[in-house]
């Protein structure tokens, strides 16, 4: 998935919870909000803040996503929470390659 598409993916699908997502989606759209956030800060760090408040849902959603993409509930993202050690496992987490049930029912054939 390129850059554009993962924004546009997220953005269209804020809310939605169910499904999967892949690393390449989850990935460019934390590089997006990363960099948008500090430009944004660059010039008012309200601006800033008010726009890293608008992407919490999209972001939720698209972590959750990812996780059932590789096998695991969207609660999980609830180790975040945790300083250091849960945003850690969140990105190992996060980095993993889908996994092979959830392959079967991605491929056709």
């Amino acid at each position: 998935m390129s850059f554009q598409e993962s924004i546009w993916a997220c953005l269209t699908q804020y809310a939605e919870f169910n499904g999967r997502a892949g690393r390449s989606e989850l990935w460019w759209f934390m590089l997006f909000v990363t960099l948008v956030a500090t430009v944004l800060a660059l010039m008012s760090e309200i601006v800033s803040q008010v726009f890293l408040v608008a992407m919490l849902l999209p972001l939720l959603a698209v972590g959750a996503r990812r996780l059932h993409d590789i096998g695991k509930n969207g609660w999980w993202q609830l180790y975040g929470l945790i300083p250091i050690a849960g945003i850690s496992l969140l990105g190992i987490l996060w980095a993993q390659p889908q996994t092979d049930s959830m392959r079967e029912h991605i491929q056709p054939g």
